[in-house]
């Protein structure tokens, strides 16, 4: 349709270009007449106006006249990338606008890191561990001192995942003082009602009990874990010497630097972040 229109518009305007330039032959004739007969100023100057007008006239026709050159109109997969392309870009930006009017933090998806996994972060953390050793009161159990294992003991519902899947990398030896055998009973009870001896990486011998803080020391020696997790300040401290890894679990940070310490307020934030 466009090549239609262009080639009608270049044959009307040669026509007009054809009947100027009758035109224009005549006029000169005429003004040739007249200065033959009549040479006087005023017949110079309308025969210099006369040509600059039609000077003028052709350069117009022909700016106008003259045929556009057609832009190639883009591939159908270019132009369909490109589009999608503006798309995304324009969802993008309508979403964070959106949000930030809504005083919420926009997640930019295009820019934040993956986030890893729990098993990922897990392994991660182990650093190629094989054994760990761990306290339970304050760590895996609710309570907190071996009085309150004398009325009930409570597993903590967030470290049950994550105890488990260490459990998939690492020999875990729990631990922990008590007063009497039935505490002991209230312990294996809780342990096994939350699911942790199902699979087979947790089992009842190796959960080890002891009369006194030295007592769990002591076993964290024979041991020798490549980590072990307490929230006991001076085991922490008596055992940095002898292993490799260890955790101290407490809402204060500990006092001594060392380089294999690492401080956290529960067992699951440390191996879950």
């Amino acid at each position: 349709m466009s090549s239609q229109m262009t080639d009608s518009l270049a044959q009307q305007v040669l026509n007009l270009l054809k009947k100027l330039g009758k035109q224009f032959n005549r006029k000169v004739a005429e003004i040739v007449f007249i200065l033959v007969n009549h040479k006087s100023a005023g017949s110079l100057g309308a025969l210099a106006g006369f040509a600059i007008a039609i000077i003028f006239s052709w350069k117009f026709l022909r700016s106008t006249g003259r045929p556009q050159r057609s832009q190639p109109k883009p591939t159908g997969s270019a132009s369909t990338s490109s589009t999608r392309a503006n798309e995304d870009v324009s969802s993008y930006e309508a979403r964070r606008l959106e949000q930030n009017v809504k005083g919420v933090d926009f997640i930019d998806e295009f820019h934040s890191p993956t986030k890893l996994t729990l098993g990922q972060t897990v392994r991660k953390k182990l650093d190629g561990s094989r054994k760990m050793s761990c306290q339970l009161l304050g760590v895996i159990l609710e309570e907190r001192s071996p009085e309150e294992l004398k009325e009930h003991a409570t597993v903590m519902p967030s470290v049950v995942e994550v105890l488990l899947e260490i459990s998939k990398h690492c020999d875990i030896y729990l631990m922990d003082r008590i007063l009497d055998d039935e505490s002991e009973e209230r312990v294996l009870s809780a342990l096994e009602n939350a699911g942790l001896f199902k699979t087979g990486a947790l089992m009842k011998d190796k959960v080890l009990f002891c009369s006194t803080d030295n007592g769990r020391s002591s076993f964290v020696r024979q041991l020798e874990p490549d980590w072990h997790v307490d929230t006991n300040p001076d085991i922490i401290s008596q055992l940095s010497r002898f292993i490799r890894y260890q955790l101290y679990i407490s809402p204060i940070r500990l006092s001594i630097e060392r380089s294999n310490v690492f401080c956290s307020g529960s067992f699951d934030s440390f191996f879950a972040e």
